[in-house]
């Protein structure tokens, strides 16, 4: 096997291999361009019956369909509706018993033929569960068991032997994005939600709000707007943001940073805190999404702000460094 440091053997037809891809890639697109203008008739039923269903939605599937059935199940899972994959070969050796009365099966066959779907399909007819089957084979074993039938269009494989699952895995998955999206956006399923299943990498990173990031309490550098410059300086330096808000009754009135100290060297140490402040601070509220609040640090070309509520009282403060820390970028 040549090493990847080695260069491309010269003699490849590149052309053709590129025609060949672009090729794959827009029977591809074509077949679902033509499931958008055809969806199957139960579509909306099944959507329905999985919003009122109390239990989870169990996909299943095997070989190809399988892998396309667990991506379906994760899908479903991290927006909104509660959902597993279940092997068909482990279900027949004791993991029908994850299966509940409460659920509904999403089962999953080209051909609508497979024998490993069979005890399933048993297990859900004997504790009336609902199936929802996918194939592109309406008078098949499959959808004949199936209460909801999602029929693929029968369309050629992408492959150059028409034998490959290409056409008809991505047509599948299409499938089920658009289930999982149906669902998620009748559930009114909000950004807020979206990170209670995403809490770890770019993602939850993206969805995390000012309130939670912000640091509060004792780490707030404000002080009242009658202190002296003495009283401010201290405040920033041992708070260590570089800032200091002055505050009248609780309320912000203004906000003094490095920058302002620069500007204000002369006599610095007798004026009145407010008449070095800022009196119109750069500030956010808690709600906030963190990479909104990074993008106005950003525009404003500032390193610290102060997080303040509806009556613009002090909350907490944030750092430049803090939405490193956090992955937001």
């Amino acid at each position: 096997m040549p090493s990847r440091a080695e260069p491309l053997d010269p003699s490849l037809p590149n052309d053709t291999l590129l025609a060949t891809a672009r090729r794959v890639l827009q029977t591809e697109a074509d077949a679902l361009a033509h499931l958008a203008a055809h969806m199957p008739e139960d579509f909306s039923a099944a959507v329905a019956r999985i919003l009122a269903s109390k239990g989870r939605v169990i996909v299943s599937g095997i070989g190809k369909s399988g892998h396309i059935g667990r991506k379906i199940a994760a899908t479903l899972a991290s927006t909104g509706t509660p959902a597993q994959f279940v092997h068909p070969a482990e279900a027949s050796h004791g993991d029908l018993g994850m299966v509940t009365p409460a659920d509904i099966c999403l089962l999953i066959s080209n051909s609508g033929e497979t024998a490993e779907l069979r005890d399933l399909v048993y297990h859900s007819q004997r504790f009336s569960i609902p199936v929802i089957g996918i194939s592109s084979r309406p008078e098949s074993t499959l959808m004949a068991a199936a209460d909801y039938r999602l029929t693929l269009p029968a369309l050629p494989e992408a492959c150059s032997i028409g034998m490959a699952p290409t056409t008809s895995t991505t047509l599948t998955l299409g499938l089920g994005d658009a289930l999982a999206v149906a669902l998620m956006e009748e559930r009114h399923f909000l950004p807020e939600d979206f990170r209670i299943y995403h809490p770890g990498g770019k993602l939850g990173a993206q969805m995390t709000r000012v309130g939670d990031m912000m640091h509060r309490g004792e780490s707030l550098p404000v002080i009242d707007v009658e202190s002296g410059m003495n009283d401010v300086l201290l405040t920033m330096t041992s708070k260590g943001f570089g800032i200091a808000g002055l505050t009248r009754d609780g309320v912000l009135v203004g906000v003094i940073t490095d920058g302002d100290l620069r500007r204000n060297m002369e006599g610095l140490m007798q004026r009145p805190a407010l008449d070095v402040a800022n009196k119109t601070p750069v500030t956010v509220g808690p709600d906030m999404l963190a990479p909104e609040a990074l993008a106005l640090v950003n525009d404003r070309k500032i390193s610290a702000l102060l997080v303040v509520d509806a009556q613009n009282r002090p909350l907490g403060v944030l750092h430049v460094h803090d939405f490193l820390r956090a992955g937001v970028m």
